[in-house]
Parts: C-alpha cells; structure tokens; sequence
C-alpha cells in the first residue's frame, strides 16, 4: 500500500514554487522594467505635463493671479489689482532679481513689447497710492486693458493654451478660443509638410528598397553578403558626415552639377539648385532612412520559398501575375514593417532638415528646436511634440487596424 499523499500540503508546495519562480521572472526583468519607466515613461509624461502647465507668473504673483482670474477681462482694472502686481513684483525682484524679467517675457510672448513696460514699472522709484494713477503716468499703456489681459491669459498654472497654440489657435482672456492670425499660423503648415515628407521618403524608400531586398534575398550568398555589407555601411558613418557629404554633391558648385555641366547638360550660368530646399531634404532624408526599409524587406524575402512562384509559372500564369498574385502579397509584412518604420523615423526627424533643408524644407522637429533653443518657450515645444507623439501613435493604431501588428516582421 503506497502511503496517502496530502492533497492541501501538496496544493500549497505547488502554489509556493510557483510565486517564488515568478518572483525570481519579475526581478530578471525588473532592471529592464526601471529603464524603460525612466528613459521612456517618465520623459514621455513629463513632456506631456510641460505641455499643460507653466507657473513662472503664477509663483512670482501669486496674490495678482488670483485677482485677474476673478476679473472679468472687460471692466476697469482695480485699484486692488494694479497695487497687487506692483508691490509683488517689486518684492520678487528683492527674491531673484531675474524673476521680473522671467515673468515679462512670459508676458511678451502674448503681447509683444511688454518687457520694455515691465522695466519701467521696476526702474519706477515713486511708484506707490494711488498705484493706477502713478502706474498710468508712468505710461499711458498700462491704462490700457491689453497688457492685463495678457497678464490674465499667462496667469494661470494649468492651461490649455500652449496645446492651443501647437495647432494655430488662440486663448483669449475671455476664455474663448480663436484662430491665430495669419503671420503666426505656423504650426498647422510645419505638420502637414512633415505628414507629406515623411510620406514622400517612405514611398522613394519602397519604390528604391524593394528591387534591393529582391536582389539581396535571391542573389547567391557571396554576392548577398557582399550587397548586405554595402546596405549596412551608412550604419557605421556618422549621420552628420551623410547629410554633410549630400551638401557637398548638391550645393550649386558642387560634384553633381560639375558634372553636369562637364557632360553639356547645363550651362555654368544656370546651375540647378539643388540645395536648402525641399529636394535636397527628400534626398538626404531617402539615403539616410533606406537600410530601415531594405533589412525588414529582406528577412520576409528570404524566407519565401521560389517553389511557388514556380509552381504559379507551370500553372500558365505569367511572371507578372505569378509575382502579384503568389510573391508580392508574402512580402506585406516586411514591406508594412519597413514603411511604418520609416514614417516614424522621418516624422521626427531633425538633423537632415536643419543641415539641408533650408526654409522651404524644415519641418516641425525644427520649430520645437527652436522654441527649445531659441524663444525657450518649453511649453510650446512641449505640446508640438506631444501632439507628433500622438499622432505616431495614432498611426500604430491605423497600422494595427488595417493590416495587424501581429504580421509585422522587422528580422
């Protein structure tokens, strides 16, 4: 008689071993986990923060904030206001003496000019009751309703208004939301240059990446290698000496139009320009981003087997029906996998358009380049890139939808 064996105990070693092996699972991937929550998800939702929030005006008034929330935009400014905002921003200067200059260039960046008034409100020395009197000697324009509504529009710390902004709209001091004007509406045109770039360099990647793949998938494994070896080249240049070498062959005295007019194609009066323009950014950008299309293009194309387009061939269909119809549809995945590749990456591009692009060819990485570097207006750099990132996002999603995630193959 073999001796009864305890169902419960034995139930329990059971459960016991398996919470200590996925124990032992989650700490192997814990260090993985900590890198993607701190190189990706926090970025991502700090950026996102950035985009809704800004409490420069609102940490160095914080007593005038609250006065211009409760006004109404249209009536007088108070008495009780205009003291507010003259004694603290005379004490914020005592604090950090940058702060009133941080505060008037937040200011500026909804009414332009408004630095220069904010000077003279803290070089003013007999500033003092009645304050609306003496603020409006001072000058004329603090009379004015304008500049406090753009002191009511900054105010706030959460505000929807740089989101706004990121696709051309306005946020008035009323709380109604208008078309920005004319000279402004940039970002709308940056968005849809880069949708329509980004789309063009996936196409003249497809169109010149397939016949590669082709060759490298069929073509005898010394010569393969070899192909494969050149595709892979650019990967091991730096993408600075790429662009670099690409202004080099297309600037109006350089190698490509030398030659042309060697060979008596054009005169030397007339050289093409080829350069800081919207054809020199798709040329550039189509090198550059070509491996990403030819390699997931490649591991699809080497895993068909030629059996059945042979098979297709012997059935009397033509070469051409034999391809579309058998061959072609099996490269999908790999031709999907490498076109949404590229789209993303030239979505975000920013060194190839800054380097080549010129006017016409920079894109919307180049404006959150310059509201980083240049204007240091983050919050606004802050909302373009957030909303690019949803609408890459957004395309996974369309990607997903329409041909399905689990048929992409990038290796």
């Amino acid at each position: 008689m073999h001796p009864t064996i305890d169902q419960k105990a034995l139930t329990r070693q059971l459960a016991t071993a398996e919470r200590r092996n996925k124990i032992k699972a989650f700490l192997l991937v814990l260090p993985l986990l900590l890198f993607v929550l701190a190189s990706f998800i926090v970025p991502i939702g700090s950026l996102v923060w950035q985009g809704g929030y800004s409490d420069t005006f609102a940490n160095a008034l914080p007593e005038t904030s609250k006065l211009l929330a409760a006004w109404d935009a249209k009536s007088p400014v108070s008495e009780e206001l205009v003291k507010s905002f003259v004694t603290e921003l005379k004490a914020s200067k005592l604090k950090d003496p940058a702060t009133p200059t941080r505060v008037a260039t937040v200011v500026n960046r909804e009414l332009s000019g408004s630095v220069s008034k904010f000077k003279q409100v803290m070089n003013a020395s007999d500033l003092a009751s009645p304050y609306k009197e003496k603020l409006t000697a001072l000058n004329g324009e603090w009379e004015k309703p304008d500049l406090w509504r753009a002191m009511k529009i900054v105010s706030p710390s959460f505000t929807p208004r740089f989101y706004l902004q990121a696709v051309d709209l306005r946020l008035t001091a009323e709380g109604d939301v208008k078309p920005e004007g004319d000279e402004n509406a940039i970002h709308l045109l940056l968005f849809g240059r880069t949708l329509m770039v980004a789309a063009l360099v996936t196409f003249f990647c497809a169109l010149l990446g397939f016949p590669i793949a082709y060759l490298l998938a069929h073509a005898e494994t010394k010569t393969s290698n070899m192909l494969l070896i050149i595709v892979l080249l650019p990967f091991w240049t730096s993408l600075l000496v790429r662009t670099t070498a690409w202004i080099a062959l297309l600037q109006q005295n350089g190698v490509v139009n030398d030659f042309l007019v060697a060979i008596g194609l054009i005169d030397n009066d007339h050289r093409l320009v080829m350069m800081y323009n919207m054809f020199a950014t798709l040329v550039a950008m189509t090198h550059v981003l070509l491996p990403f299309m030819i390699l997931p293009m490649f591991s699809v194309m080497k895993t068909i087997k030629p059996n059945l387009v042979r098979a297709a061939l012997s059935l009397g269909a033509t070469p051409w029906t034999a391809f579309w119809k058998v061959y072609f549809p099996q490269t999908i995945p790999g031709l999907g996998a490498g076109c949404l590749l590229v789209f993303i990456l030239a979505v975000g591009y920013y060194i190839t358009p800054a380097l080549v692009g010129g006017q016409s060819g920079q894109l919307i990485s180049n404006i959150i380049a310059f509201h980083m570097q240049k204007t240091l207006n983050w919050s606004l750099a802050s909302a373009i890139a957030t909303l690019l990132l949803i609408g890459v996002l957004l395309l996974y999603w369309l990607y997903n939808r329409l041909v399905g995630i689990d048929k992409m193959k990038l290796a």
